[in-house]
């Protein structure tokens, strides 16, 4: 045993061993006291030093030990069973999978959607007007305010050159002198493009006079120059067209106006299509249908909803015309640059139940400059000064702006929902209720939240039972004109849901399989 070596000592006691074994301990001659001659041990006891065994060290088997075994019939066995549990196992996951992705139900396949489907366009006849200054500038500083209300598309003009009812002083290619220039022109094209707002030029040939085209025997001469006024408005990077009118051209000169859609067509780009946009007086739907039949225009502006007057009118002519055509086709508007603007031409106070219901239609809202504030004409003039007051809630504002600011505000919210909404921007709909005063419907999308848009335009209340088997027994209000009789947020029911006169909610309820 080496010297450094750790060892523990054990107690032996001799009293345990032979008394004859033991060793004397009486010391020398004359000493009684018991104490051994070292003078440290006691009397019948000594204590010896005996080494623990040390702890055995397990230091594994060796690589031929270690092969020496696997080889052993069980432990091969035993391989192959793991090995194959493994795969049945990845197997039954693998088709566990599938099994799940075929029985799950297939999301619908979103339709295809151009620009101007995705949000409101709003319509600038009167730069001066809207902007306070006689030129393109001032419309380019207020680009970040139409960005605001979530539009898509800004509908300019017309800005050319023309006396009213001569078309000998038009001029398509020259800007008039108090709208800008077209270095200006093309300062608005580029801030509205970092905005992500298209911008669609109107192009009407005799704006300012008494018919669009001037008359049936200049129809032709104006539409050779309106096409080579396409091209080159093109080429100044606009996003499309609008043409006031078109039922004439449509009629009077088929083949002038089969090469003006050729060429709106084929200056279409691979990343965004322009846009050839119509725009109709006639009420009637079925007038409607086959005029967007028989000019394909990508978006026909109508007055359809405008002699409407009840629920069940409205129903029927909005039904019409969606189960006619693709709704990316259908346009809603109440007011426009010839007539006026909306909170002129309805009842003032139905302001915002009217926003409401142009921005729930299957199709494209269209407003006119102020309609998002309650703008109203002036007794001599449809192009009444914008007013850009205070739109900052803290500051001051008498009644009037605060009405205006909260009118926005409504614009606001209905504008973002329909822009995100796959429900409101593409969802099918279905009528619940209609009557003289009031109108219901649903837009639906699959494996989206529905909503349902409820109006009442009389001048009591009313109640509505719009229960459907295929929707839950209540809603939750999104938006309301009432925000104190209908809280958003707040549940109703739908088979007694009651309206104040004037009233109008948008409720959503969540996606039923």
């Amino acid at each position: 045993m080496s010297k450094d070596a750790d060892v523990d000592m054990k107690d032996v006691e001799l009293n345990e061993m032979d008394q004859e074994k033991q060793p004397m301990t009486g010391g020398e001659a004359g000493n009684g006291d018991g104490i051994s001659p070292t003078g440290t041990e006691k009397n019948g006891a000594v204590k010896l030093k005996i080494p623990e065994e040390e702890d055995a060290k397990f230091t594994g088997l060796s690589k031929e030990e270690l092969l020496k075994v696997a080889g052993t019939p069980g432990w091969v066995r035993t391989r192959w069973a793991l090995l194959v549990l493994f795969w049945l196992g990845w197997v039954g996951m693998l088709a566990g999978a599938v099994a799940i992705i075929i029985q799950a139900p297939r999301c619908k396949p979103l339709p295809k959607m151009n620009w101007w489907n995705n949000g409101p366009l709003y319509q600038v006849g009167d730069v001066a007007a809207f902007t306070g200054q006689n030129n393109l500038k001032g419309l380019a500083a207020k680009m970040e305010n139409l960005n605001e209300l979530k539009v898509k598309g800004l509908v300019l003009g017309p800005i050319h050159e023309t006396n009213p009812d001569d078309p000998q002083s038009l001029d398509f290619l020259k800007i008039a002198s108090d709208v800008g220039t077209l270095e200006e022109f093309r300062n608005l094209i580029k801030i509205a493009r970092k905005k992500s707002i298209s911008v669609v030029l109107d192009l009407t040939p005799n704006y300012k006079g008494n018919q669009p085209w001037f008359s049936n025997g200049t129809v032709t001469d104006v539409t050779d120059k309106l096409k080579l006024a396409l091209v080159f408005w093109m080429r100044e990077g606009i996003d499309g067209v609008q043409l006031s009118g078109i039922d004439r051209v449509v009629s009077v000169t088929p083949n002038q106006w089969a090469d003006i859609r050729a060429i709106m067509q084929n200056s279409t780009s691979k990343d965004k299509n322009r846009a050839l946009f119509g725009v109709t007086e006639k009420t009637s739907a079925v007038e409607v249908s086959n005029l967007l039949n028989s000019s394909g225009v990508d978006l026909l502006m109508s007055r359809v909803l405008w002699s409407n007057m009840t629920g069940v009118d409205r129903a029927q002519d909005v039904q019409h015309l969606y189960t006619s055509y693709n709704q990316t086709s259908l346009a809603w508007s109440l007011s426009d640059r010839t007539q006026g603007h909306l909170a002129s031409l309805v009842n003032p106070k139905l302001l915002k139940l009217n926003q409401m219901l142009l921005f729930t239609l299957p199709g494209t809202p269209v407003f006119n400059y102020g309609d998002e504030i309650g703008l109203e004409d002036e007794q001599d003039s449809k192009f009444p000064r914008m007013p850009w007051g205070p739109l900052d809630p803290v500051a001051e504002m008498n009644d009037t702006e605060k009405e205006r600011l909260s009118n926005r505000k409504f614009f606001c919210t209905l504008s973002d929902l329909r822009g995100k909404e796959r429900s409101l921007l593409h969802g099918d709909f279905r009528v619940l209720h209609n009557s003289t005063s009031c109108l219901a419907f649903l837009r639906q999308w699959d494996q989206s939240a529905g909503y349902l848009a409820s109006f009442n335009w009389g001048e009591e209340p009313a109640t509505l039972n719009i229960a459907h088997s295929s929707l839950p027994a209540t809603a939750t209000v999104t938006v309301s004109t009432d925000a104190t009789a209908m809280p958003a947020g707040s549940s109703v029911q739908l088979e007694t849901l009651q309206l104040g006169a004037g009233q109008a909610v948008l409720l959503q309820y969540p996606y039923i399989a």
